[in-house]
C-alpha cells in the first residue's frame, strides 16, 4: 500500500515521539527519573531538580536560621520562608481558617538536674551530662524524688501478646526503675546464636523497645523515676545524641493537667555508669542483663536509694506547623486527602559550645523540608490536579518527640477518615543515585505495593529497613499518623550506589550517623550529589499522584497493629 509523503512524515513523527517518550529513563544527565509515565506527569517530574533542592537546603541549614529550634528566631525565619515558598507556588493556605499555619501550643522546659544514688555508706554523685541526663515533663518549677527505692525491671515491658511481663505483679509505685533499652533479645531455643522471630519480631524493634514506651509504662505503674541504661548498639545511636538533645531545652504539648500524669523523672544513664551502680550495690550487671531476656525474669531490688532534684525553667510558646493545599479536581473526591510531610525543626544552637554552636541539620531535616517544597512545586506543574486534594505539611518539634505531627494527628485540620495516606520525608542522602530505595516497615500497607510497582519502572528495587532493630518506624512523624490509623509510608534512601564501589552507600550512611547525626557538623558538604534524592522524590510524586486518583483507599495489611484503628475510623 502506498502512503503519501506527507503522511509518511506524520507517521514518522508520531512513532519517533512515542519511542522518545518511552526511552526517557533517568540517567546521570536525564530528567524524569521514571520510565514510561503518564504525559500528565512529565512536567511535574522534570520540575524536581538538584539545584532547586540544594538552594532550599542552603537557606534552611544556614547559620542565620540558627538550627531551626522551636520557639526561637530560627523558627520565625523558617516558618516565614516556607509560607513565602508556598505563596510563590500559588498554593492555597492549608488551614481552613485561611492561613498557612496550625498553631501548636508547647511548653519549653530546660532542666538543671542533680542525681545522687546512695547504698549504705556509699554515695554516687552523677555528673551531668557526661554520665546521665534527667528531666521532668511535669510543668513544675521544681521536682524532687527523695530516697526512692531502686529496682531493676529488666526491659520494663508488659506485652500480653507475647506472654511477657517484666513486673510480675511487683508494686513499683514511688520507686525508681532501672530499665534496659530496646526489646528483650530473646534467643531462639533451637539456635541461640539467633533471635526468636516469634518474640518481639526477632531483630525488628517493636514499640515496646522505644524509650517513649518505657516512660509511658513507668507513668502507668506510678513510678517516681525511670532510668534507661543507654547502649549504643541496641539504641541505634551514641550517648551523645541523648545528651545533645535531652540535655538541653525540651518541649511537650500543653495539657490541662500540666502533665502531672507523667512519671516525675525521666532519665538516661551511660552503660558504664550502670555498671558502676550495680557494682556499688553488690550486683552483677552482666548476669542480670542476661537474666532479663528470660520470660520468667522478676524485678530485682538494688538495695539503693535514688535522689533527684530537677529545677525547670519553663516557658509557653506557640510553635507552628506550616501547611498548604492543592484542591482536587473531582468535586466528589476533593474532600479526601493525601498528605506529604517533613519536619522543619532541628536542635537550634548551643552557646555553651566553643567554636561552632549551630546545629544546622542540613540532612536532618533541611533536606526533607527542601524535598517537601520540591514536591509541592511539582504538583503545581501538573496539567490537571489529581482527583483528591494534596496537603503539604511541614511539622514542628519532631526532634522533641514528634510533637507537631502528634498535634496534627490528634487535632487534624481535615478528618482522619478522609485522609488516604501520609508520605513522609525525613532526611535524604546526598551521595548520588541508587539502584534501591528503602521503606521502613515494608509490607505493612498497600502503599508499599504502589511504590514497588513505580520503582520497577525506574529499574529499581524496594528493600526493607536493613537495621530493623533500631526501631526507625517509631522515630519519625509518619508514626503519629499511623497511630490514628492513617496508612503511612516512610521512605529512606537506598545504599546501593550507582558508579561507586560495593559498600560505598553503607559506609557513607554509617559515617553520617557516627560523625554528623545530631551534631554541629551536619552541614552541606562539598561532595554532595542530590541526583539520587531527585530520583527518589520522583518516585514519591508518582505514588501520591496514583493514590490520589485511584478508586480505593490504601489499606493496612493483616497482622499490623494499626489496621483495627483504621477500620474503626472508617466505620
Amino acid at each position: 500500500m502506498q502512503i503519501g509523503k506527507g503522511l509518511w512524515i506524520l507517521c514518522y513523527m508520531i512513532v519517533g515521539g512515542f519511542l522518545w517518550a518511552c526511552a526517557r529513563v533517568e540517567s546521570p544527565g536525564g530528567s524524569t527519573g521514571a520510565g514510561l509515565v503518564d504525559e500528565d506527569l512529565r512536567s511535574a517530574l522534570d520540575s524536581i531538580r538538584t539545584d532547586d533542592m540544594l538552594q532550599h537546603v542552603k537557606v534552611l541549614a544556614s547559620d542565620d536560621f540558627e538550627g531551626r529550634a522551636p520557639g526561637t528566631r530560627g523558627e520565625q525565619l523558617t516558618v516565614n520562608y516556607l509560607i513565602e515558598q508556598f505563596r510563590k507556588l500559588r498554593l492555597q493556605p492549608g488551614n481552613p481558617d485561611g492561613t498557612y499555619v496550625q498553631e501548636v501550643p508547647l511548653v519549653g522546659f530546660t532542666a538543671t538536674p542533680t542525681a545522687i544514688f546512695v547504698s549504705g555508706r556509699n554515695r554516687m554523685l552523677l555528673e551531668f551530662p557526661e554520665q546521665y541526663v534527667a528531666l521532668s515533663r511535669r510543668f513544675l518549677g521544681e521536682v524532687k524524688v527523695e530516697s526512692s527505692d531502686m529496682i531493676f525491671v529488666g526491659y520494663g515491658v508488659v506485652a500480653p501478646e507475647y506472654g511477657w511481663d517484666d513486673y510480675k505483679g511487683v508494686d513499683v509505685k514511688g520507686k525508681t526503675l532501672i530499665m534496659l533499652i530496646n526489646d528483650p533479645p530473646v534467643p531462639d531455643a533451637r539456635d541461640p546464636s539467633k533471635l526468636d522471630e516469634i518474640m518481639f519480631k526477632g531483630r525488628a524493634m517493636t514499640y515496646y523497645g522505644r524509650w517513649t514506651y518505657k516512660y509511658e509504662i513507668a507513668s502507668e505503674k506510678g513510678a517516681a523515676a525511670a532510668i534507661i541504661v543507654h547502649e549504643t548498639g541496641p539504641a541505634g545511636y551514641p550517648y551523645e545524641v541523648i545528651s545533645g538533645s535531652q540535655g538541653r531545652e525540651n518541649f511537650d504539648i500543653q495539657t490541662p493537667d500540666q502533665n502531672m500524669g507523667r512519671v516525675p523523672v525521666e532519665s538516661w544513664i551511660t552503660f558504664e555508669t550502670a555498671r558502676k551502680l550495680f557494682t556499688m550495690v553488690g550486683q552483677d550487671f552482666e548476669a542480670l542483663k542476661k537474666a532479663a531476656v528470660r520470660i520468667d525474669f522478676k524485678p530485682v531490688p538494688l538495695n539503693a536509694k535514688a535522689n533527684f532534684v530537677i529545677k525547670n525553667a519553663l516557658r509557653e510558646i506557640q510553635s507552628r506547623n506550616v501547611i498548604s493545599k492543592m484542591d482536587g479536581s473531582d468535586p466528589k473526591l476533593k474532600d479526601e486527602y493525601v498528605i506529604y510531610t517533613a519536619h522543619w525543626d532541628h536542635l537550634g544552637k548551643d552557646e555553651k559550645l566553643k567554636g561552632d554552636q549551630v546545629f544546622n541539620g542540613a540532612i536532618d531535616n533541611a533536606s526533607g523540608t527542601a524535598s517537601l517544597l520540591e514536591m509541592a512545586e511539582a504538583f503545581t506543574k501538573l496539567a490537571r490536579p489529581p482527583k483528591r486534594s494534596i496537603l503539604f505539611l511541614s511539622v514542628t518539634a519532631e526532634e522533641k518527640g514528634l510533637l507537631g505531627a502528634k498535634y496534627y494527628a490528634e487535632s487534624p485540620l481535615y478528618p482522619s477518615a478522609k485522609t488516604l495516606a501520609n508520605i513522609n520525608m525525613d532526611g535524604v542522602y546526598p551521595w548520588g543515585r541508587t539502584r534501591d530505595i528503602v521503606v521502613v516497615g515494608l509490607g505493612q500497607t498497600t502503599l508499599d505495593d504502589v511504590l514497588v510497582e513505580v520503582a520497577g519502572s525506574q529499574g529499581r528495587v524496594v528493600k526493607p529497613d536493613p537495621e530493623p532493630e533500631k526501631g526507625m518506624f517509631y522515630r519519625s512523624d509518619h508514626f503519629e499518623f499511623a497511630k490514628t490509623g492513617v496508612p503511612a509510608l516512610d521512605y529512606k534512601p537506598g545504599t546501593d550506589c550507582i558508579g561507586r564501589p560495593d559498600g560505598y552507600g553503607i559506609q557513607k550512611r554509617n559515617e553520617y550517623y557516627e560523625k554528623d547525626y545530631h551534631k554541629v557538623s551536619d552541614e552541606i558538604q562539598a561532595d554532595w550529589d542530590l541526583s539520587g534524592a531527585v530520583e527518589d522524590l520522583r518516585l514519591l510524586l508518582q505514588v501520591g499522584h496514583r493514590v490520589a486518583n485511584e478508586a480505593k483507599f490504601p489499606q493496612w495489611k493483616s497482622g499490623t497493629e494499626f489496621r483495627a484503628r483504621r477500620e474503626e475510623t472508617l466505620k
